[in-house]
């Protein structure tokens, strides 16, 4: 039983191909881009946190240099939003965060559809491959030369449906950690996001505060 010529006479081998180098290209796209997520947002995070309070004018410029990433992004909507008050500045962090949500998320649907369709592909070409097979025996004829073919052609026609069983199990693998990626990143993207709030929340109570005090200092004492 010869793969390689069974593969290559089947025109379900096509779809089959082009499915696969689809779903090779997205999955290296996707671990690329986590990879890249992972390795500096983090940091970004941790570095806005605490600077902030101290300088966050340095804050602003550390994150223009890192729009690439979605965090840099959504930090700047809300912190580059003149006199926002604090309800504002949670706004602007929600309507960023929800924006780029569907980067983080980006190929999704097309991982759902290659391991879906990858299978019903390979079960088609063995389909085709058993009625090809059928179709060379001739009527009456159970034995013989004639069955033995039979009989080779239907366990090479079952080779596509492992192809695409095959397909669709790895993409499957792959979508499923990008899935708990995306989740993850959206949990830490709330976290920061809330710690943020807190520190512009804190940061504004001080500027009310202070002016407040310092009209109190320059009244003069009452005589007694």
């Amino acid at each position: 039983m010869d793969i390689t010529n069974t593969l290559l006479t089947s025109w379900v081998t096509i779809p089959l191909l082009a499915t696969s180098l689809v779903a090779a290209t997205l999955i290296f796209e996707r671990l690329w881009f986590w990879r890249r997520i992972a390795r500096r947002q983090r940091q970004l995070a941790r570095t806005v946190l605490q600077t902030y309070a101290q300088e966050p004018q340095i804050v602003v410029t550390h994150l223009q240099k890192n729009t690439d990433l979605p965090l840099a992004r959504i930090f700047l909507a809300a912190l580059t939003l003149p006199d926002a008050t604090p309800e504002e500045f949670r706004l602007a962090l929600e309507s960023a965060a929800q924006g780029e949500l569907p980067l983080l998320q980006r190929f999704a649907t097309a991982f759902n559809t290659i391991v879906g369709i990858a299978p019903l592909l390979g079960l088609l070409g063995t389909i085709l491959g058993l009625v090809q097979a059928l179709s060379a025996l001739e009527l009456g004829s159970a034995g013989g030369d004639s069955s033995l073919a039979v009989i080779a052609g239907i366990g090479e026609a079952l080779l596509t449906t492992a192809v695409g069983l095959v397909i669709a199990i790895a993409t499957l693998v792959f979508a499923n950690y990008f899935q708990s990626q995306y989740r993850r990143q959206r949990a830490f993207i709330q976290e920061t996001g809330g710690q943020l709030e807190l520190l512009y929340r804190r940061s504004t109570r001080h500027k009310i505060t202070r002016p407040r005090d310092r009209a109190h200092s320059n009244q003069p004492y009452p005589y007694p």
